[in-house]
């Protein structure tokens, strides 16, 4: 594999990976959708905006970092996206807003509103945001109705190389019932890993007995969802690049990435048995102080090994769904050799980062 190719895969599994950690790290959107229906008393609501409250930044951080990393690496990707679906990512970016602002606000001297205003906008975090990212994600294998013209670049009045087809930007990934089933599987997920951080916590109390009796309800949808979307996702069918780079439709596509990079499979099947265990361990009260950890290392892997899977093996990971011969898959969209080199040194400071994050995640207990 020449170099270029490398450093291809390589910024798409590092992009994967911050695309899997933040689905761990939505546990605290999976909290905040416990405060509308499930904690009602005020000391049960301090409780929780107190365990989200000290992970929060951690989550918005991976977010931007995610985000930066997608632009620095696949920037046609970044702009087709960010710059055509930006209804869609508005949207995600106001409800990660207003939970910034809530967490400032809601026992805030002079808040003439109340906390109810501000506990609101944390589940609406919790709860929308967590869907509608999912949505945003599933358009990486469901595509979007994007138009690309490079040659436009060159137009002083109007230089973007890509639009949408249509004037939805973005809304129409809403419509579509695999984006949805996604948007559902995000959902249910962050929750159930929030149950398991509160139930984890020592000083619960009448909060963890709450989240014990809300994890069932959370965690057989979570599962139940979560393997549908992976038969359906295998049966789905995607489009790879010939040797004259014109794209062609290929039946079972992500399946067969999977099964042309066996490592790939492996991390997919060691995330769905490490959910597995750390589920049934929680159901027969076993090890309550691990499970939240052993269930969201399984979350990563399987996460990882999807978000992978869209990419490898040549799949688009972004077809257009107006014009297949426009899809971006990792040859068309990187960045320069230069550039992605230079990125990979930078990247040799990734362990540091890690490491920072342990400690930040310790000392904000």
């Amino acid at each position: 594999m020449e170099l270029l190719s490398f450093l291809q895969h390589y910024w798409w599994a590092v992009v994967s990976l911050l695309g899997a950690l933040l689905v761990f790290l939505l546990f605290v959107q999976g909290l905040q959708s416990l405060l509308l229906f499930s904690a009602r008393t005020t000391a049960d609501k301090d409780l929780v905006c107190q365990y989200a409250g000290h992970k929060w930044e951690i989550t918005f951080t991976t977010l931007v970092t995610f985000g930066g990393a997608a632009f620095a690496s696949f920037p046609l990707f970044y702009s087709t996206s960010f710059g055509g679906a930006y209804w869609a990512w508005i949207i995600i970016l106001l409800l990660f807003v207003i939970q910034a602002i809530s967490f400032e606000f809601r026992n805030a001297v002079g808040n003439i509103v109340g906390p109810r205003v501000f506990e609101i906008f944390l589940f609406l975090n919790g709860a929308l945001g967590t869907f509608v990212l999912g949505v945003a994600v599933g358009t990486l294998f469901s595509g979007g109705a994007f138009v690309m013209e490079k040659t436009a670049i060159t137009d002083i009045g109007n230089p973007a190389i890509s639009y949408w087809a249509n004037g939805w930007h973005g809304l129409d990934a809403l419509a579509n019932p695999f984006n949805l089933l996604l948007g559902l599987v995000l959902f249910f997920g962050a929750r159930t890993l929030g149950l398991l951080y509160a139930i984890s916590k020592p000083d619960s109390g009448e909060l963890g007995n709450i989240c014990r009796r809300k994890l069932l309800p959370s965690a057989v949808p979570f599962v139940l969802l979560f393997v549908v979307f992976v038969v359906w996702l295998f049966l789905r069918t995607g489009y790879r690049a010939d040797a004259a780079r014109q794209f062609a439709a290929v039946d079972y596509a992500y399946l067969k990435a999977m099964v042309e990079n066996p490592w790939i499979l492996a991390l997919l099947l060691l995330g769905v048995v490490g959910v597995l265990i750390g589920l049934i361990m929680q159901i027969l009260g076993k090890h309550q102080d691990k499970n939240f950890y052993i269930v969201g290392a399984g979350v990563v892997l399987a996460v990882w090994a999807i978000l992978m899977s869209a990419g490898f093996s040549g799949n688009a990971y972004y077809i257009s769904t107006v014009s297949p011969q426009m899809s971006l898959d990792l040859v068309n969209s990187s960045s320069s050799l230069f550039t992605l080199k230079v990125m990979a040194i930078v990247s040799l400071a990734v362990p540091f980062v890690v490491a920072y994050i342990g400690w930040a995640w310790r000392k904000m207990r």
